[in-house]
C-alpha cells in the first residue's frame, strides 16, 4: 500500500508573494520620486504645482509605459543626497554662466569634443542616474550608453586641450562617486574606494 505521492524534491516552493510585491512596490516609489525630481529640474522651479504635476506625469509614466525592472539594493543617505544636490547647484549655475559668456562673447568659436568615460559602478540605476545628471548641467550632452561596459558617451563643449577632456571625464566620475554616496549600496561604496580615479576613465 502506497502513501498519498510525495513532492519531488527540485520542486520549487512556494513564492514569497509578500515580500516580492514589497520589493516592487519599493522599485516603484523610487522610480517615482527620480522621475518627479527630474520633472522639477526641467522646470527649474520647485513649487506645488511643479510637485503635483511631476507626480501625475511619472505614475502615468511608470503605468502606461512600464520600466524595466531595475533592482534597488542601496540605501538613502539625506546628509550625502543634500551634498549631492547642492553641488549640483553650483555646477548648473556655473556651467549656466560659462555658456552665456561664450554666447555673447564676439568671434568666440569653442570647440566641441566626444569622449567615454566607463563608470566605476556599472548597475543599471547607476548608468541612468548619473547619465541624467551629467546631461542637465548645460555643456555636456549624453551621446550614447553602452550598458554591457558601463559607459557613457558624453560630446562636451569648449575643449581646447587634451587636459579640458581629462577635466571632463573626472567630473562625470566625480558626479558618479556623489549619487553612490547619496543612494548606493555598502558593496558599491566600497567599490569606489578600492578603485583609483584614473582607473576606467578612459575607452
Amino acid at each position: 500500500m502506497t502513501g498519498p505521492p510525495q513532492p519531488a524534491p527540485d520542486a520549487p516552493g512556494p513564492a514569497p508573494v509578500g515580500r516580492g510585491r514589497l520589493g516592487r512596490w519599493r522599485d516603484q516609489a523610487v522610480a517615482l520620486g527620480w522621475l518627479v525630481l527630474v520633472w522639477i529640474l526641467l522646470w527649474g522651479d520647485i513649487n506645488w504645482a511643479n510637485l503635483v504635476g511631476g507626480l501625475l506625469v511619472g505614475a502615468a509614466v511608470l503605468v502606461f509605459y512600464p520600466l524595466p525592472a531595475v533592482s534597488f539594493g542601496g540605501r538613502l543617505r539625506p546628509w550625502a543626497l543634500l551634498v549631492f544636490a547642492g553641488r549640483f547647484a553650483v555646477e548648473l549655475v556655473s556651467a549656466s554662466l560659462h555658456i552665456a559668456r561664450i554666447a555673447v562673447q564676439p568671434g568666440y568659436r569653442p570647440r566641441g569634443a566626444i569622449i567615454a568615460v566607463r563608470l566605476r559602478v556599472a548597475t543599471d540605476l547607476n548608468l541612468a542616474l548619473t547619465a541624467e545628471a551629467v546631461s542637465l548641467v548645460p555643456g555636456t550632452l549624453i551621446l550614447e550608453v553602452d550598458r554591457d561596459a558601463g559607459t557613457l558617451y558624453l560630446h562636451v563643449l569648449d575643449t581646447h586641450r587634451p587636459a579640458d577632456l581629462d577635466v571632463a571625464r573626472e567630473r562625470t566620475l566625480t558626479v558618479e562617486r556623489r549619487i553612490i554616496r547619496a543612494v548606493g549600496s555598502t558593496s558599491e561604496l566600497r567599490r569606489l574606494d578600492v578603485t583609483s580615479p584614473e582607473k576606467g576613465t578612459r575607452p
